[in-house]
């Protein structure tokens, strides 16, 4: 998920009770909800350092109580150990957990297994920025101050203020938790419309419901052994996909295999769910050839949201490659 509902997650967990653990709990969970991305800081090495880096043991189950404990320590330098160890650590425990089920939520997937296996889980339930929980929890975060003013206006005190911030934030926090497994109900209606059908006489090899901000809305991605179909289904009406492309398969060859070689190919192989080979000439070298790579989850090739690409010779002799984030980026 984004930073921001990360971050309003952390103040969440804090007004929902666990600010009795230990003193300075927002802080500590700020920062421990945001904790796993840490590792923002290898894209400093390029995009193909990033890619390989993004969500990678930051995000795993291992390296929970690491993420955990250091902004733990963190402020607890800052403000000199006026904290309760213990309390806070588990505290913090919690808004890590937070980040690592958030993420698994979307589709660009979690390697939570590492460094056992590399294996990228996801449920495709919920895009990276969603409005839906925008809104709840903005209202969350504004319902207190407004409690406030309303209780000032009637005497009520402190303790009112207090208790409306704990109501506002279960409000929320149970939102989230409602909201994903609602999300998780249509995602599995939308697979088991996709895999139902037949398309172009071809039963699909596997399927792929990706989120849309419409919570009825799904973009449908069907792999067939040739080619690969999109379509945007619709839930709210009468079911069905609506034919949007086909994308069909460029058989292997000797460009591609080289191209496949390249360590950004490598990188990018080991992400990619839905990956789509694409080979065009080029005028410079004459008789080169530009090999592509995308994965279909992210954009298509026509608007592609990742991409590898390599220039080859006509001898298929690699020239250089390359990779990039287009402008669908999810963090």
């Amino acid at each position: 998920m984004d930073p921001l509902t990360h971050t309003a997650t952390g103040l969440f967990l804090s007004r929902a009770g666990l600010n009795r653990l230990t003193p300075r709990s927002v802080p500590i969970l700020l920062l421990a909800a945001n904790a796993p991305d840490i590792d923002i800081v290898t894209s400093a090495g390029g995009a193909v350092n990033y890619l390989h880096f993004h969500r990678h043991l930051t995000h795993s189950l291992i390296a929970m109580p690491v993420m955990a404990l250091l902004p733990v320590v963190l402020i607890g330098a800052v403000t000199r150990g006026s904290i309760r160890w213990w309390g806070a650590f588990f505290a913090s425990l919690v808004a890590v957990a937070s980040h690592l089920l958030l993420d698994w939520t979307n589709v660009y997937g979690i390697r939570l297994l590492l460094p056992f296996s590399g294996e990228w889980l996801r449920l495709d339930w919920t895009p990276v920025i969603d409005l839906a929980i925008w809104g709840v929890f903005l209202v969350g975060i504004a319902g207190p101050f407004l409690a406030r003013l309303v209780g000032s206006e009637i005497g009520s005190g402190k303790t009112a203020a207090r208790h409306h911030g704990r109501g506002f934030a279960w409000l929320a926090l149970t939102f989230l938790v409602f909201y994903n497994c609602g999300r998780g109900v249509l995602h599995a209606r939308s697979t088991a419309i996709l895999e139902a059908r037949v398309y172009q006489g071809e039963a699909p090899v596997r399927v792929a419901a990706l989120p849309q901000l419409n919570p009825l809305a799904w973009r449908g991605l069907v792999e067939t052994e040739d080619f690969y179909e999109m379509g945007d289904l619709d839930l709210s009406g009468r079911l069905g996909t609506i034919h949007t492309m086909t994308f069909f398969k460029v058989p292997a060859n000797p460009a591609i295999e080289a191209a496949r070689r390249a360590p950004a190919f490598q990188t990018f192989l080991g992400f990619a769910q839905f990956p789509l080979w694409r080979m065009n000439p080029v005028s410079d070298p004459e008789g080169g050839r530009l090999v592509e790579l995308f994965d279909m989850r992210f954009g298509t090739p026509l608007q592609p949201g990742f991409l590898a690409s390599a220039i080859l010779d006509r001898q298929d002799k690699l020239l250089s490659s390359a990779f990039q984030f287009g402008p669908l980026r999810p963090r």
